[in-house]
């Protein structure tokens, strides 16, 4: 909770909410934070000034969010978009990366002629519909694809579960 509210833009206001805190201690974890991870206030800042410079953001496959309220001068308003644009570069390029994933899984199973259905996205996950006699290739070529659909400074790992319905395979 800490660290993704944080990252997106989260105040200690925010924090204490969420976390059933005092704000003032909620302040201190923020600043414990961005003092332990100071590369994250120093990306945070970076990213701001682009966007408040250019006003727009990207992510890594370049796609454009427009953020014409970094200008507003209703702090409410400003404070969303300047948490857009802290997030979309993150949330926008994983978004970026599963759709990718999907469309080389998609290719694979066709191109092996398996049974096997992608029948839902949920965030970075995908679930699917696999016959048991399908199951071991199918879960080798979905981890694969995933894994290396692009290549990052940090690696992507995947991990696999499989069940008789989606609750079971958490």
């Amino acid at each position: 909770m800490i660290n993704f509210g944080i990252v997106y833009g989260m105040s200690a206001y925010g924090l204490s909410q969420q976390l059933g805190i005092d704000a003032k201690v909620a302040q201190n974890y923020i600043d414990e934070y961005f003092r332990k991870y100071q590369g994250v206030q120093a990306y945070i800042e970076k990213g701001l000034d682009e966007a408040r410079q250019t006003g727009y953001v990207t992510t890594l496959l370049r796609r454009r969010r427009y953020l014409p309220d970094l200008q507003s001068p209703v702090a409410a308003v400003r404070q969303a978009s300047e948490r857009m644009a802290i997030n979309t570069p993150v949330q926008g390029t994983a978004a970026d990366i599963i759709k990718l994933a999907m469309i080389n899984i998609q290719n694979r199973i066709e191109a092996l002629h398996l049974s096997t259905k992608m029948i839902m996205q949920v965030h970075d996950e995908l679930v699917f519909e696999v016959p048991e006699d399908e199951l071991e290739c199918a879960s080798s070529l979905i981890q694969k694809e995933m894994e290396t659909v692009m290549e990052l400074s940090v690696p992507l790992k995947v991990s696999i579960h499989s069940g008789k319905n989606w609750a079971e395979a958490h």
